[in-house]
């Protein structure tokens, strides 16, 4: 608008020079070389003004741009993504929290089983899913047309045929903390919505911060936490899960454990470890009570004194690199540190993130 006035200006100026007999030539060297008049210096400073004040805008959202994808590969995006595929409940579930979900036009299969998208997107679960992980929809996918795919690393072997197609395609790989940042910095900067994404980033960083500042003097109890599929399956020091417990004021019973994915233990290891804490991950297929009543852990520490407890699923598995993966580190450092950190706060601090980011209350679910 600024602009505008000032063209106006700038026209309403060359018209009245001309109407009075002046050549054309000489009005606009007039006009373009005089600064005398104080009307004309307000009307450069607002140009000035309005001209930076674009600048700034377009430096946010200007294309082509080109990012580096977490496989290392160069992807040049041509124009502001206007429909979207997901092949990856992260990269979905973070889409949401940047406010794209009316950009999906198609999303990993099995969408109906994950709560968070019936509880902030229920339009999700409808959409055409493009397969799972290990078995790419590729047809499907191509037939919705998308100006963006965002699929896991393990599905790199469909980037050449979707490239053959001229869709842009990032791969993308949180498998720890460190990972998942940079995947929500490389969706932003890939969609344009890196103001979103900050107050996301923000938002982790504060809580980290808080958790850390907290429990910096704290006894660090011992954690095990325990697989979705076996109790003797769990997460050494390399892995996502690990950095959850560390953060929550414990320390990881598998630290010793450098493998990069679930490794598989003994009850002997178990309880040579002797945790003070046992976790079942969110998605566990057992219970809380069936560890409580295992014989073969009646004499483990956590178990004596009744400390099993189960990470809660009810939006999403926290214990997992997911956007809200923070909440992990929240919710059991309630449960480590209840004086330090009152489950009451917890709870605030949940309800805080899921109403800003996704738009429900986790409370009231």
């Amino acid at each position: 608008m600024k602009k505008l006035l000032t063209l106006l200006l700038v026209l309403t100026l060359v018209l009245s020079l001309t109407a009075c007999g002046s050549e054309p030539e000489e009005s606009t060297t007039e006009v373009t070389t005089t600064e005398s008049s104080a009307s004309q210096t307000e009307a450069d400073t607002e140009t000035t003004e309005a001209d930076t004040s674009l600048e700034e805008e377009e430096a946010v959202s200007q294309y082509p741009v080109t990012v580096t994808d977490q496989a290392g590969r160069e992807v040049t995006i041509e124009e502001e993504p206007a429909t979207l595929v997901s092949g990856y409940y992260i990269s979905t579930s973070l889409l949401i929290a940047l406010d794209l979900d009316e950009k999906l036009v198609g999303i990993e299969a099995n969408a109906e089983s994950r709560p968070i998208y019936s509880l902030s997107a229920p339009e999700l679960i409808d959409l055409p899913n493009v397969g799972t992980a290990r078995e790419f929809n590729l047809e499907g996918c191509l037939a919705l047309e998308p100006d963006l795919v965002i699929l896991p690393l393990r599905l790199e072997s469909a980037v050449e045929s979707l490239e053959s197609f001229d869709i842009p395609v990032l791969l993308v790989n949180p498998e720890n903390q460190e990972l998942l940042v940079e995947m929500i910095e490389l969706i932003a900067a890939a969609t344009g919505t890196q103001d979103t994404a900050q107050a996301l980033l923000d938002f982790m960083s504060e809580q980290e911060n808080r958790l850390s500042g907290t429990l910096a003097d704290v006894d660090t109890p011992s954690v095990y936490l325990a697989g979705n599929s076996s109790m003797l399956s769990t997460a050494g020091s390399a892995m996502y899960q690990s950095d959850m417990i560390r953060l929550a004021g414990g320390e990881n019973a598998a630290s010793e454990i450098t493998d990069t994915y679930w490794a598989e233990i003994s009850y002997e290891q178990l309880l040579a470890w002797n945790p003070e804490y046992i976790s079942l991950a969110s998605d566990a297929e057992y219970t809380v009570e069936d560890v409580l009543t295992d014989p073969n852990l009646s004499d483990c520490t956590a178990v004596v004194n009744g400390n099993v407890f189960q990470i809660p699923g009810n939006a999403e598995a926290w214990d997992s690199p997911v956007p809200s993966g923070i909440l992990g580190s929240v919710w059991l450092s309630g449960i480590l540190h209840p004086e330090e950190c009152p489950v009451s706060e917890c709870d605030a601090i949940i309800d805080e993130f899921y109403e800003t980011f996704y738009g429900f209350t986790y409370s009231a679910n």
